[in-house]
């Protein structure tokens, strides 16, 4: 059976996203999926808890929203740097555990996850995974 890493935080829930999730499950029925939301710092004075509760709210959100559409998924707030995030889960999982990865990201322009340039870094770090990146048009959260 599939498995997907899909890593997505202001984005996640988003039109894009579960399209290509919908594609994916109908060219691999059965195949799952594994969210990782990194926390994100807003531009104001914020705490661990926070952070880490924001996440875990669009991360919980999402995982209900696809259970109802008959999807399979697991998920998990992650370290703030999404390469990073998907390295802890990589090293803890093992790197043969997952078939690809998806990267949701907001356009080039308002993303930060574009200007620390997180799809190149991404597939530099960890090029045996097949890397499918997604651009929303709009922020969710």
């Amino acid at each position: 059976m599939r498995r997907y890493l899909v890593v997505a935080h202001k984005t996640l829930g988003g039109a894009h996203l579960v399209e290509h999730l919908r594609e994916l499950r109908a060219a691999h029925p059965g195949c799952r999926f594994h969210l990782v939301v990194p926390m994100h710092h807003p531009d104001h004075a914020w705490t661990e808890g926070e952070v880490h509760a924001g996440a875990n709210k669009t991360l919980d959100e999402m995982l209900e929203r696809l259970a109802s559409m008959g999807m399979g998924a697991t998920g998990e707030v992650g370290d703030a740097n999404p390469v990073y995030a998907v390295g802890v889960v990589l090293r803890r999982e093992g790197a043969g555990t997952f078939d690809g990865l998806v990267l949701s990201t907001l356009p080039r322009g308002i993303s930060r996850w574009w200007r620390f340039d997180v799809p190149r870094r991404m597939a530099a770090a960890y090029p045996d995974l097949p890397l499918t990146h997604l651009v929303s048009e709009e922020a969710l959260v």
